[in-house]
């Protein structure tokens, strides 16, 4: 039995266990006793520090943005432009770096004030820029919004590399021949596999430069 094993049970434990066995098995089969189970535990003992699954998954929502932010900074000449850009970059990558790791982070509620500071800076750019606070938090929010959404669909799509290759988790991507054979009938539609389900930086690019055009033009700010 190992010596971290055997170290007292805190909640940033729990979390750096669950968010690595996540890897292993996916949001779906992370369970609390499996949780334990990795801890060499009883599952019970969790319960000290989670009330439930989603306090755990806020907990671990929470250690992945403090990861993510960790010896980073803000760049105080960032215009609202580049801060968006880059926060949202910054998240995309974060989030891959789990397997169904925006599943997780999606509809979870940070437990500390860790973000704080970034979203203040955030708000302070956008609201200097001319926004009113309530569309600078619209700005924000669909700018996030379209990142988390992306990235489920980029990960169901082509699942993590951490994740096993088993028929419930296959690699690789769709068989696009196929497709176009099946939409023969429907040429726009068939050709479309091409930009629908490949290039997925591409994609993310595109998509997140459409969102930050259409704050801008939806505001009236440059």
């Amino acid at each position: 039995m190992s010596t971290e094993r055997r170290a007292p049970l805190d909640r940033r434990r729990v979390a750096d266990t669950a968010l690595r066995l996540l890897n292993e098995v996916g949001l779906d089969g992370l369970t609390l006793r499996a949780i334990a189970r990795e801890l060499d535990v009883k599952a019970p003992a969790l319960y000290w520090h989670f009330k439930d699954k989603q306090a755990l998954l806020d907990e671990m929502a929470t250690e992945m943005y403090r990861r993510m932010v960790a010896g980073t900074a803000l760049d105080p000449a960032d215009t609202w432009r580049e801060r968006l850009l880059k926060a949202n970059r910054g998240l995309r990558t974060a989030l891959l770096g789990y397997r169904d790791g925006a599943k997780v982070f999606s509809g979870t509620r940070f437990t500390g004030i860790d973000h704080a500071p970034a979203l203040e800076a955030n708000l302070r750019l956008l609201t200097d820029a001319g926004l009113t606070l309530a569309q600078a938090v619209d700005a924000g929010r669909t700018a996030n919004a379209y990142t988390l959404g992306f990235v489920i669909e980029e990960q169901g799509m082509r699942p993590s590399p951490q994740a096993p290759q088993t028929p419930r988790a296959p690699q690789g991507r769709l068989d696009l021949d196929d497709r176009t054979r099946r939409m023969a009938g429907f040429p726009l539609a068939a050709a479309a596999g091409e930009l629908l389900f490949d290039d997925y930086d591409r994609q993310f690019e595109e998509g997140l430069a459409l969102v930050i055009t259409g704050i801008a033009t939806r505001y009236g700010i440059d």
